[in-house]
């Protein structure tokens, strides 16, 4: 069996803390490890690592090649150019394997951001589903509702047969899906490569045909291909079309974890029904989620309340209302606000940095190296550089000559300078760096030399 894991959304609905650029399924959320994390720990207690391929967007890979590097080194990243949706995802990952293993075995396709605690469970089901995709079927996995939630698909079938697929209805539909004996969509599938290629070719042959043009020989996709792609899921393009699909019931416990009221739910609570996460100081509320990250959040009689707290964006709703917060995030994606789309601090394979001040034609930053690591060989085309040492000892490489600097010490690199930061001693490495120029842009970034493969 293969697994492939989808690892490219953006997490719209858990902002502030999920950005475009460190979406929720690199987040530590309800447990020591991410959900990503969490997810190929899941699959690979009977899948080995080497068959397990995690489908992300470039702008993840080096975040995501780092979560994982610390679980296996023979896990599999294939980075999307653009993201378009599950199924040109799924499509690719399944061509993929079709080129590089020449097989045709089963394939089971998980979202990296679903919260399940009872993997045992979850290992029984998977099983069982297993007869159903030998013979040539595409198995759904299907949740007993306990809600009428619309922000989730439903399934309608009959003895294991599916009749139809219904995405997010309005309350009164799934109210009535409830009535009917209607499943919830899990967003797990599984089928045989050759299933659901053939699937592809007759219910969606604009996919089939892109990817025909697309090689799957290395992990590097072509974007001009690859951006031809329709945007659209697996449920569009394929099940809600097909009438060989089978579901099974997933035995385990399941939670999607896409709004601030599901992280609710899975925390634990206090006497009051609150769950409160960092540093809150609260009188006499009740059924409230409150989160803080960096500052103190004191609250006083909140009901079914959500408050979130970043270092750069607070969130304030009532808990019925947190589907609605990707509301929020597409208007600061409409209006280019940074909040949408990173948060002050960041971070790399090689450590973190923080933007502490930023303004017209400026920016400063606190950068962090990890002992033993160091950022690519690179130049800039828009800005200079002032890096100003204040603990460790820096190495930089400055147009091929080395400078060892300690405490205090600074250097300037110059507009188009090719330059590196290394940190090769034994303490932990923190510099202050003021950009200055017109463009202060993560993207005008030119890597000559990487060790995390980001060249």
């Amino acid at each position: 069996m293969f697994g492939v894991i989808l690892a490219g959304g953006s997490g719209s609905r858990l902002w502030p803390l999920s950005r475009e650029l460190y979406p929720k399924q690199l987040l530590n959320l309800c447990a020591e490890k991410s959900l990503l994390q969490s997810t190929f720990e899941r699959l690979n207690k009977f899948i080995p690592s080497e068959n397990i391929i995690s489908v992300t967007n470039t702008k993840h890979n080096a975040n995501i090649r780092m979560q994982l590097g610390e679980l296996s080194e023979n896990s599999i990243i294939i980075s999307e150019p653009i993201s378009k949706n599950t199924a040109p995802a799924i499509a690719l990952s399944v061509k993929y394997i079709i080129e590089n293993f020449n097989k045709d075995e089963i394939i089971l396709v998980v979202p990296s951001d679903l919260f399940i605690e009872d993997n045992e469970k979850f290992i029984q089901t998977i099983k069982e589903a297993e007869e159903f995709a030998n013979k040539g079927f595409i198995v759904t996995f299907g949740v007993k509702p306990t809600y009428a939630e619309t922000g989730f698909g439903y399934i309608c079938f009959e003895n294991n047969k599916v009749k139809a697929f219904t995405e997010k209805p309005d309350t009164k539909t799934a109210e009535a899906y409830l009535q009917n004996g209607y499943f919830w969509n899990s967003g797990i599938f599984m089928f045989k490569a050759s299933t659901i290629m053939a699937e592809f070719e007759h219910h969606c042959p604009e996919i089939a045909s892109i990817l025909k043009n697309i090689n799957c020989s290395d992990k590097s996709i072509s974007f001009n291909e690859f951006d031809k792609m329709p945007n659209i899921s697996l449920d569009y393009a394929v099940l809600e079309k097909s009438n060989n699909i089978m579901m099974v019931e997933l035995k385990s416990d399941w939670k999607d974890l896409g709004s601030w009221k599901s992280i609710y739910e899975v925390s634990p609570k206090d006497n009051n029904n609150n769950v409160f996460i960092g540093h809150v100081l609260d009188k006499e509320s009740k059924n409230s989620f409150v989160y803080s990250s960096s500052k103190l959040v004191a609250t006083i009689g909140l009901e079914d309340t959500v408050i979130v707290e970043t270092e750069d964006a607070i969130l304030a709703c009532k808990k019925d209302k947190t589907q609605d917060v990707k509301q929020i995030y597409e208007t600061l994606k409409e209006q280019h606000d940074g909040t949408q789309k990173v948060h002050k601090t960041v971070y790399r394979p090689w450590g973190f940095y923080t933007v502490i001040a930023e303004g017209k034609g400026f920016q400063t930053k606190i950068i962090h190296v990890n002992v033993g690591q160091k950022l690519s060989v690179q130049s800039h085309n828009h800005r200079s550089e002032h890096w100003v040492v204040l603990s460790g000892m820096a190495k930089v490489v400055l147009e091929g000559k080395d400078h060892i600097l300690s405490p205090g010490h600074s250097i300037d690199i110059g507009v188009k300078a090719i330059h590196s930061l290394q940190n090769p001693f034994e303490e932990d490495l923190e510099i202050i760096e003021i950009q200055k120029g017109d463009i202060l842009s993560e993207d005008d970034i030119i890597r000559y030399e990487d060790m995390y493969g980001r060249a």
